[in-house]
């Protein structure tokens, strides 16, 4: 029985076919990027101090000293949630008296905000903030809705997730692309359909570079719209429409032939790939797919594994633990549907080399989402990517700048971080990048303070870092499970990480009392990943493995062998005839 790789060979691997299939979805890809963090001008945080009603008979002199001023960054500015009380200034108002001559202001009676804010429209003209006043006593709604709307996200991905299963594909024909095409909810269809339709070489630049760098210039796109519409309904209807562009790859990009195989779809595979051929300009051979034979590998006995299979052993509960915690603190929201879409029913995708290894039946009879320590250590570092990224309109100087550097960042990262999965160790490399990130974050409260051009250099560096670790781990993660469950331990990594995008705005949040505490934590927690990777085992060049006992152990763990045969043991003799490969 040949793999599909060795059926579809005759196409090639960067034909017409596959380039416009790789431009079109990657392409596809850019709306995520300004749609991902648009929260960042949605639920920005104008400048404000009390109003001070027209109606009050107050003098101008006594209207201008109505609010106090407080210590902020180093300078006396306006406080933003108190003023004097209104009724004490009438009446000295009336008496003909003055403010700081005749009266002692910090003597006076402070009282909230009773009339509402004034917000400065310098930055914003409008946002949830202004709109619905969250700021003073009610600020802390302002990262709970940018938490929401991250819960939004994760579950949208799990609704195009469900959409995309084989039990709703006899409702969407097309199903794989559908979330993305007329949804708009995930771009885990596009992921999906790359991973499936493209090649072996063509494949690991489509899920690094590919997708990646388009989301980055999708990100950078989002501070030229926010620039120019400011108002925050048209901006968010601004930021959708482009989406709307997406739904003629309905008719454009094909169902994917490996997913019709494991559905028992023959002669519609063949259909496609013999259409690939002839755009390609090759002849096609007469018989592609023997349905003879790949009926005799999905009739195979089905094994199921669910997710206790996960903490099975002492070693996979580490390395599922670890990994949580890692994703947390730099999840990025399109990268880790890479990781989900690397192993699909019937069909498991190393995203490094491009090789495919067909396990016999469904793995499973559900999609589990949770999993414990490749779980946690992906957990810490979602904190970090998004916690750098939602700071943006803290730092120094203009925030639609900031936010441009902060996406322009990413592309170097990706590169780089591709560079070194091709060439370097697995753990050598995540841990120099999350100790570059964190340490330069723990330094940034030692900048002095008029040194702000160097504050803002030293977070990009951070965020350069950090995303160079993020775009790592996905890969990392995928080569350290065992075929028969690394979808549900990728899955489960990457349920981490939304949590760890959820948790990001309250560590901004943190700012608010002391402006270095986020760096401080996000850094410490960078470091602290940084320490972690050193003791999951290296991938780099070892055979990725199919069972549980096959699983590259833990530093520090002593091997205890199986007292008795184990599921994985048989049901490599139910089933001998799988294609391994070997990570990158």
């Amino acid at each position: 029985m040949r793999d599909y790789d060795a059926a579809t060979a005759f196409l090639g691997e960067w034909g017409l076919f596959q380039r416009l299939i790789f431009f079109l979805l990657s392409a596809s890809i850019i709306p995520n990027g300004f749609n991902g963090l648009s929260i960042v001008f949605l639920a920005g945080t104008p400048e404000h101090r009390c109003a001070v009603p027209r109606g009050a008979n107050l003098s101008g002199e006594w209207r201008n000293a109505s609010i106090p001023l407080e210590l902020r960054g180093g300078q006396e500015v306006p406080s933003r949630c108190r003023r004097y009380r209104l009724a004490a200034l009438a009446n000295f108002s009336a008496l003909g008296l003055r403010p700081g001559s005749d009266v002692e202001l910090e003597a006076l009676e402070l009282e909230p905000c009773l009339d509402g804010w004034e917000y400065s429209r310098d930055v914003y003209r409008s946002t949830i903030v202004t709109e619905w006043n969250l700021v003073c006593a009610n600020d802390w709604k302002g990262p709970l809705s940018t938490s929401l709307f991250f819960v939004g996200v994760l579950l949208g991905s799990f609704i195009s997730g469900q959409l995309s299963d084989k039990r709703f594909r006899r409702f969407l024909p097309k199903s794989s692309l559908s979330a993305t095409r007329i949804l708009s909810i995930s771009h885990g269809g596009c992921l999906a359909a790359g991973t499936e339709i493209l090649g072996k070489s063509v494949r690991v630049l489509f899920c690094t570079l590919g997708v990646c760098i388009f989301y980055a210039f999708g990100y950078m796109l989002l501070p030229l719209f926010a620039f120019f519409i400011r108002d925050w309904r048209m901006l968010l209807l601004a930021l959708t429409l482009p989406g709307l562009l997406c739904i003629p790859l309905w008719w454009v990009i094909p169902e994917s032939p490996r997913w019709l195989i494991s559905q028992g779809r023959f002669q519609e595979a063949e259909d496609i790939i013999r259409k690939a051929a002839k755009t390609n300009g090759i002849t096609a051979p007469d018989v592609i797919f023997d349905p003879s034979e790949l009926q005799d590998v999905n009739s195979q006995k089905q094994q199921t594994y669910t997710i206790l299979d996960l903490i099975r052993t002492r070693n996979i509960l580490t390395i599922t633990i670890m990994s949580v915690l890692l994703c947390q603190h730099f999840s990025c929201f399109r990268s880790e549907q890479v990781c989900q879409m690397l192993i699909l029913p019937n069909t498991a995708i190393s995203v490094l080399d491009g090789n495919v290894e067909e396990v016999h039946g469904n793995l499973r009879k559900k999609r589990d989402l949770f999993d414990p320590a490749i779980v946690s250590f992906r957990m810490i570092i979602s904190v970090g990517y998004f916690g750098l990224s939602l700071d943006t309109p803290n730092l120094h100087g203009d925030v639609y700048v900031n936010c441009f550097l902060s996406a322009v960042i990413e592309v170097p990262a990706y590169i780089i971080s591709w560079l070194l999965l091709r060439n370097l160790p697995r753990r050598y490399s995540m841990a120099a990048a999350l100790f570059l990130g964190g340490c330069v974050l723990l330094f940034i409260q030692l900048v002095p303070s008029h040194l702000r051009a160097l504050s803002i250099l030293l977070v990009m560096l951070g965020k350069f870092g950090i995303t160079s670790a993020f775009s790592m781990v996905y890969v990392y993660t995928a080569e350290l499970y065992p075929t028969v469950v690394r979808n549900m331990g990728v899955g489960a990594s990457s349920m981490a990480s939304r949590l760890g995008s959820i948790l990001s705005p309250y560590f901004v949040y943190l700012g608010a009392y002391d402006r270095f505490l986020p760096y401080i934590l996000m850094g410490s927690l960078t470091v602290l990943s940084g320490i972690l990777t050193l003791f999951l085992p290296e991938s780099y060049g070892m055979p990725l493995p199919d069972t549980i006992d096959q699983m590259l152990r833990v530093k520090g763990l002593e091997y205890r062998p199986p007292s008795s045969s184990t599921r994985d043991s048989k049901e490599e003799e139910e089933n001998p005839e799988i294609f391994k490969s070997t990570a990158f």
